[in-house]
């Protein structure tokens, strides 16, 4: 790992864990590797996905900031820019977009507004975002939240 990506991680878990809990982010690095974390992220309020915790994997490359890292839900979510089978999402800060600027914690924020903002002209889940596409926003939220309510957690993990 490079000394700049190691030190830039370890300065973003010192602010992590000195700063004020975040009432809609839970992020924390593994014990024996820097470059693998888990993120918990809240669902949106006023969305499907309003009560449920998402897991996150995060794996930073060699690179990182220069380079996203790579950053794919556990828990499985109906989005339209969401893979259901392999938690991919298509946002664009985490390819083409992304700056050294954006922190972890920053793309987790990213990853809550799109959740509450789908943008359906680049579907990972094409039947969620032909339901999007078609205007039948209360087709897309119905299954969403059946999903939300089926596999979504209801609180924090004990261990964050």
């Amino acid at each position: 790992m490079s000394l700049t990506s190691a030190k830039r991680l370890r300065k973003e878990m010192h602010k992590l864990q000195t700063s004020p809990p975040d009432e809609d982010i839970r992020m924390s690095a593994d014990e024996d590797d820097i470059r693998q974390w888990r993120a918990y992220i809240r669902g949106p309020p006023d969305t499907p996905f309003a009560g449920g915790i998402y897991e996150l994997k995060i794996t930073v490359g060699q690179q990182y900031p220069m380079v996203p890292p790579c950053m794919r839900f556990v828990t499985k979510v109906f989005h339209p820019n969401v893979h259901f089978n392999t938690g991919e999402i298509c946002l664009n800060i985490l390819k083409k977009d992304w700056s050294p600027a954006w922190s972890l914690q920053g793309a987790c924020r990213a990853i809550l507004a799109l959740l509450a903002h789908p943008e359906a002209d680049s579907p990972l889940n094409c039947d969620a975002g032909n339901m999007v596409r078609a205007g039948d926003m209360r087709a897309f939220r119905s299954v969403a939240r059946l999903y939300n309510e089926e596999l979504a957690s209801k609180d924090w993990p004990a261990d964050f």
